[in-house]
């Protein structure tokens, strides 16, 4: 089987802050709360634009279920917070943001907007998830589900028709996938992005280690600084020690089979480790394009099914595309509401400047 690695990063990192006010300054949580109350009032499911700081977020109109009255979300992070919560800020560094500017720059550009609105660090950040991925462009798959030897109690796959797409080991603080990424894109995430940054959109999969807290601080990672310096160390312990792929062979001792090739060279990768991180410059014309494609697909599919009904009311056996084009734009007019446009074009392109993938 030929392989080769396309990507490796950090894909998920969730951190807690503990962030203290300087003097009379911070967030103004009564004035957040009554713009909340109001979207709420307004039975809105959609979120309101609010500039804090150095930072535009979007305000949901909710809390959340980890008990933060306020959820702050951008194109680089989603912000958990409150005015009596212990830690005052939790973070998810968004996965579309990690891989364009890395986890360091991410957490620097956190603690300046922290400081832009008034708040200092009282200790320590807290990692509490970190996702490690590495992409390999797979030419064929030559391994199952017995190819694994791990230390995992649970494991699992998932298959759609008939061909696997994902393997699953262990649970809770410890957890491995490796699976199609493609597939993963094109049936949930619709992360398309990744096509540019693999330079394809097929054959991709993702060897991905989910690690909480537990785990990290067996290796001493508790703030990014720890993360930075000892990734390598947690990596190659889970990558040698944890779980390895085989080649299967007739020796009943499944741990002397011969590593597999895709192995031997994320060991490889895993033990010349000093940091993770991918910079690369993303193409948003290029992306804003992939959104647009994806719009007139599912538009033309909705275009077909007016052709149809169209066909059955007027017992006509072809409809084209320009009549099913002025049938749909008839309809549009009847119900286009130009307050109502502008209002809802504003509000999406708010939504889709600061949380854009």
């Amino acid at each position: 089987m030929k392989s080769s690695l396309l990507l490796f990063g950090l894909d998920t990192l969730e951190c807690a802050y503990y962030l203290g006010r300087n003097l009379r300054e911070g967030i103004d949580f009564d004035a957040l709360g009554a713009k909340k109350e109001a979207l709420r009032a307004a039975k809105s499911r959609h979120s309101s634009p609010v500039k804090l700081g150095s930072e535009e977020f979007l305000l949901a109109s909710h809390g959340t279920g980890s008990g933060y009255p306020f959820l702050l979300e951008n194109e680089a992070f989603s912000i958990q917070c409150g005015p009596t919560n212990i830690p005052s800020f939790f973070v998810t560094y968004r996965s579309y943001a990690l891989w364009q500017y890395g986890a360091k720059q991410l957490h620097e550009r956190f603690l300046n907007w922290a400081e832009s609105i008034g708040y200092i660090p009282l200790r320590q950040e807290s990692i509490s998830r970190a996702d490690f991925a590495f992409d390999y462009l797979l030419s064929e798959l030559d391994f199952d589900e017995d190819s694994f030897v791990t230390k995992a109690a649970k494991d699992n796959q998932h298959r759609k028709h008939r061909k696997i797409q994902t393997f699953s080991f262990g649970e809770g603080h410890l957890r491995l996938r490796v699976y199609d990424k493609c597939a993963e894109i094109q049936e949930k995430s619709g992360k398309s992005w990744f096509f540019d940054l693999w330079g394809t959109d097929k054959d991709v999969w993702r060897i991905e280690w989910q690690v909480r807290k537990d785990w990290l601080h067996r290796f001493g990672i508790r703030g990014l600084e720890d993360l930075f310096e000892r990734q390598g160390d947690l990596l190659r312990a889970l990558t040698n020690d944890h779980t390895t792929l085989r080649l299967k062979s007739q020796d009943s001792n499944r741990s002397r089979w011969p590593l597999h090739p895709l192995w031997i060279d994320l060991q490889s990768r895993t033990n010349k480790l000093t940091g993770l991180g991918i910079y690369r410059e993303l193409d948003y014309e290029k992306l804003s394009e992939e959104r647009m494609l994806r719009i007139a697909i599912s538009i033309y599919g909705y275009l077909k099914r007016i052709a149809a009904i169209e066909g059955l009311n007027q017992a006509q056996e072809k409809i084209t595309l320009s009549q099913a084009m002025s049938v749909l734009h008839h309809r549009l007019l009847n119900i286009h509401e130009p307050m109502s446009w502008h209002v809802d074009v504003e509000r999406k392109m708010n939504e889709m400047r600061l949380s854009p993938w």
